[in-house]
């Protein structure tokens, strides 16, 4: 596979038809005429994916601690209470991370339908009276106890193994709209429509962005995808002015600290403590605005509490680490052995990367308030278990890349061209008759 528009090859007929922008190259495992694709060991790029994947993780439960001291304390007795909740998750969620990275990414294929169908089914259940968990005026989650699971966050994974597959099974057809842009924006829009009854406009943000980033990558030409786009972020500017606290959230992004007794407090509070922590910071446990001062300190905020006691340099490592994650989990997909494969890093991909400057962006106060976690890092249950399987679909990809220059037959792109082309002419009229004659000289 290989980045960039493919070259056209003629068809049946004689016309020529536009490549996707991501393709497979010949003699790919399971092609016919082919050896099948050995077993590699674990790439560089799958290693580094876990070793930043783990470095955010780490630095995710120091800061909960940190954040949270105060709020676990007053709610529930102990400083330690969320931090044990956050440190069972991340063992969860580890567990889940190794489990789909031993899954051939291949087989998720085989569930796109179940898996969509089933969210769809939870993210209708969760707006039903008493099946759906409310909490801070939103209903986003179902279950008893600890035991709950947020659907909205089960739905980035559905749409982006549905909408990866959809696009490699209708590659050559890339540039027809009603065939690709049309039936993912359909799935899409009911998706996106679900969320934002919660109401959770972070979480429908993040899927509008794995569907326009899978379109780009699938060989929808851009235009086409920026016309859409241009609509559709129309349409959710309306849907956002539609609601009062949606509406106030944005007036108030404009302009926070003329808010600053409403609905710009929680931004104008973040600010404060980005600013309070200089170059170096206050140093961990050294905040102040988590005593109270800043909302949801350990969850949606906690970028703040980072720039607060580790300073710039603390809040560039971490931006670094988002960036070094979106590098390599584009490599991925450029060295991925099949399309499929490609797409499906492709969707992860975005859908971490923008979640995380979706939620940085509100935290300094150049995007709206949302209310979605910062990958990795904030405190939370399903959504973090649920990212780290993404992550390990990630990691599979990753481990079966091709090395640089290599076909994806297994790196030796002569012996697979030879290999193609002699298995490629055995239904010839020629082979046929040379073989016969083989044949009857012995």
């Amino acid at each position: 596979m290989s980045p960039g528009r493919a070259g056209s090859s003629p068809s049946a007929g004689g016309a020529a038809r536009r490549a996707p922008h991501l393709r497979v190259l010949p003699g790919g495992a399971g092609a016919s005429g082919t050896r099948p694709e050995r077993r590699r060991q674990p790439a560089g790029t799958a290693g580094a994916i876990l070793l930043v994947v783990g470095a955010l993780c780490v630095l995710g439960l120091v800061m909960v601690l940190s954040a949270s001291a105060y709020t676990s304390e007053v709610y529930y007795g102990s400083v330690w209470t969320i931090f044990e909740r956050q440190l069972l998750w991340m063992a969860i969620g580890v567990i889940a991370l190794f489990a789909s990275a031993r899954v051939r990414y291949e087989h998720w294929r085989r569930f796109r339908i179940v898996l969509l169908v089933g969210t769809f089914a939870l993210l209708l259940a969760v707006l039903v009276p008493g099946l759906g968990v409310s909490s801070g005026g939103s209903s986003r989650w179902i279950g008893i106890g600890l035991l709950r699971i947020q659907p909205s966050e089960a739905m980035k994974l559905a749409l982006a193994v549905f909408a990866a597959d959809l696009l490699t099974r209708r590659a050559e057809r890339a540039h027809e709209t009603r065939v690709v842009v049309v039936p993912l924006l359909i799935i899409m829009g009911a998706a996106a429509v679900l969320v934002l009854k919660q109401p959770d406009m972070g979480t429908a943000i993040v899927l509008v962005c794995i569907t326009f980033a899978l379109l780009h990558a699938g060989g929808v030409a851009l235009r086409s995808v920026l016309k859409t786009l241009a609509a559709t972020a129309a349409l959710g500017l309306v849907v956002g002015l539609a609601q009062p606290y949606r509406r106030d959230r944005l007036l108030s992004f404009v302009n926070p600290f003329a808010h600053a007794k409403g609905s710009g407090y929680q931004v104008v509070q973040s600010l404060v403590g980005l600013g309070s922590g200089h170059l170096f910071g206050l140093g961990l446990g050294g905040g102040h605005e988590k005593w109270g001062l800043l909302p949801n300190a350990h969850t949606d905020f906690i970028f703040s509490v980072i720039g607060e006691e580790t300073g710039l340099v603390g809040a560039l490592l971490v931006l670094g680490l988002f960036a070094a994650l979106a590098w390599l989990g584009l490599r991925a997909a450029t060295r991925a052995p099949d399309r499929f494969g490609g797409l499906l890093a492709v969707a992860v991909t975005a859908w971490i990367t923008s979640q995380a400057l979706i939620n940085v962006g509100a935290v300094v106060g150049v995007l709206p308030v949302t209310g979605i976690p910062l990958p990795f890092v904030s405190f939370g249950g399903s959504s973090l278990v649920i990212t780290m399987i993404a992550v390990g679909i990630l990691v599979n990809v990753a481990g079966r890349e091709r090395p640089v220059g290599a076909s994806a037959a297994g790196g030796r792109p002569a012996a697979a061209a030879r290999t193609a082309a002699r298995h490629a002419g055995r239904g010839t009229p020629r082979a046929r008759a040379l073989g016969a004659a083989r044949r009857a000289a012995r």
